[in-house]
């Protein structure tokens, strides 16, 4: 039976923190499902198609990756996918106490479904998406952020 894990998120955008948890989640897992959460109520820095293509285009060749948008909650895009687990990342004891609290929530509405909780690397604890988008803003290179390879200006929509 092929384990199956979505790492749900909203990507805005990929980092190489998000990266490396699916690095590590592919040792766990036969395949792991990134599923990007899409919000018609915000309006992120990138689409959520940019946002795939971003992910598609760091993890291309790799069969065991499969990345998709949804707007429904995390566990009934899980059971569309066949995963088994949810993996979420911490990097600190703050998105700690947040994701027991989401695990919790979880378990109550998806008694199947387990939670894996992957610590973040130490070199890139420190990256988020909002640490991504903040720089960006104030002019700042982000190209360390971000995977190898990603330039982050040809995803975005000149119509900001």
């Amino acid at each position: 039976m092929e384990r199956i894990a979505i790492f749900p998120g909203s990507f805005d955008p990929f980092t190489r923190g998000h990266k490396a948890i699916v690095d590590e989640a592919l040792k766990l897992f036969d395949r792991v499902v990134v599923a990007i959460g899409h919000n018609t109520q915000k309006r992120g820095m990138l689409t959520s198609e940019a946002r795939k293509r971003v992910i598609e285009d760091v993890y291309r060749g790799n069969e065991r990756v499969e990345v998709t948008v949804y707007s429904s909650l995390t566990g009934d895009e899980a059971r569309r996918c066949g995963a088994t687990s949810i993996i979420r990342s911490v990097r600190n004891a703050t998105d700690f106490e947040y994701e027991r609290t989401m695990e919790r929530a979880n378990r109550n509405i998806f008694p199947e479904l387990s939670t894996v909780i992957l610590m973040a690397p130490a070199e890139v604890e420190h990256i988020s998406s909002s640490l991504v988008r903040e720089l960006r803003a104030f002019g700042h290179d982000v190209t360390a952020l971000m995977p190898e390879g990603i330039d982050l200006e040809k995803y975005i929509l000149r119509d900001e």
